[in-house]
């Protein structure tokens, strides 16, 4: 609350399936489509899929060879991750003239906060329909937008009336909307958590408030502060224009376990794709690679390499990890589950100072 009785007003835009409507904007022939970004090749990755495509059940994170299976005339298309970057410093200059408060998650989306920044009668609803107006006009494409009282509530929104759409949560309705909401749709609980919650007879919102505080942190550690707080409709995160994680991820967990470092080192391709595909779209770099590893009984292990420069790419990323993982395997236990994380980061120098020339 920025006031005894004032609400924030928080915004949360998400631009409609990026990097795939760029390539439909400049390729009139791609147009009505099933597209996917990413590489066709055996262990290629999508990177986004367009509306036509997710029909068939195609997403993003999906190996190729699945994503052509369930969608025959799925038509690749190399990314341009250059081309998505100037599109998006496009978009963050529109941002601008609305609020210097700006938290950027990726090149394709961002929190805003528009709290005291109203015109005299205006609402954030308005302004948010006027932002995603303003893009449309400028770039050719949509964008979908949340707006509430809160970040949690705000990202949550933007998905609900998803392509070219908004939703408000208003803060009398946020409890309620919570309380109704499956806990695999709560942003940041993973297919593992909400897995581990359904086994506790935990499936909604609802589910969630009615456990004691001392009950989640028994079950989730340091996150059952937070489930407990934001089935409640509580987040008081501050939306941070500074913003910089400190690492990016991936990691999957195996039906069979992995026996052979062959198997291992080609497992641990499009777990390099994705975190990769992260960075370029957070325009950060970083400069140590670590390795998970969970053998079948469950022990698990980690090995790092910090460089003294940034990765400079997705090879080099791949190779550091698959390095490490010679160090491990084969063992005679087996690997169910294998991650990088990619740490130490920063933002790339000309990118900072390309955001200064936005805010001033």
């Amino acid at each position: 609350m920025t006031g005894k009785d004032e609400p924030r007003r928080i915004v949360h835009i998400d631009m409609d399936a990026f990097y795939a409507s760029v390539e439909q904007r400049d390729n009139p022939d791609l147009r009505g489509k099933p597209v996917a970004v990413g590489g066709a090749r055996q262990r290629g990755v999508v990177a986004a899929a367009s509306y036509e495509a997710r029909k068939f059940g195609v997403r993003s994170a999906m190996p190729s060879v699945t994503a052509a299976r369930r969608c025959p005339d799925l038509i690749f298309v190399k990314p341009r991750f250059e081309v998505y970057r100037s599109v998006s410093q496009q978009i963050r200059a529109i941002f601008a003239r609305y609020t210097p408060i700006i938290e950027p998650l990726s090149l394709d989306e961002a929190y805003l906060d528009l709290t005291g920044r109203l015109p005299e009668d205006g609402t954030a609803t308005a302004m948010a329909a006027q932002i995603r107006a303003d893009i449309l006009a400028e770039t050719g494409l949509t964008a979908s937008a949340g707006i509430s009282y809160c970040k949690f509530l705000a990202k949550i929104a933007s998905d609900q009336n998803k392509p070219n759409g908004q939703f408000v949560i208003p803060p009398e309705r946020g409890a309620d909307f919570i309380a109704g909401l499956p806990v695999h749709k709560f942003h940041g609980v993973g297919p593992a958590t909400a897995a581990k919650m359904r086994k506790l007879g935990i499936e909604t919102g609802a589910d969630l408030r009615a456990q004691s505080l001392e009950f989640l942190e028994s079950r989730f550690g340091k996150s059952g502060s937070w489930y407990y707080s934001i089935s409640r409709g509580q987040d008081n995160r501050e939306v941070k224009p500074d913003r910089i994680r400190k690492s990016i991820g991936a990691e999957t967990t195996y039906f069979d376990d992995l026996q052979a470092l062959a198997d291992g080192q080609a497992a641990l391709e499009p777990l390099a794709d994705k975190v990769w595909r992260h960075v370029e779209r957070s325009e950060s770099q970083g400069r140590t690679v670590t390795l998970k590893v969970k053998f079948s009984d469950f022990q698990q292990i980690t090995r790092a390499l910090s460089l003294t420069r940034p990765v400079a790419d997705r090879n080099e990323l791949l190779t550091i990890a698959q390095g490490l993982l010679s160090g491990v395997m084969p063992d005679p236990r087996g690997v169910r589950l294998l991650g990088i994380t990619l740490s130490g980061l920063a933002q790339k120098p000309e990118v900072f100072l390309g955001q200064l020339d936005l805010f001033d």
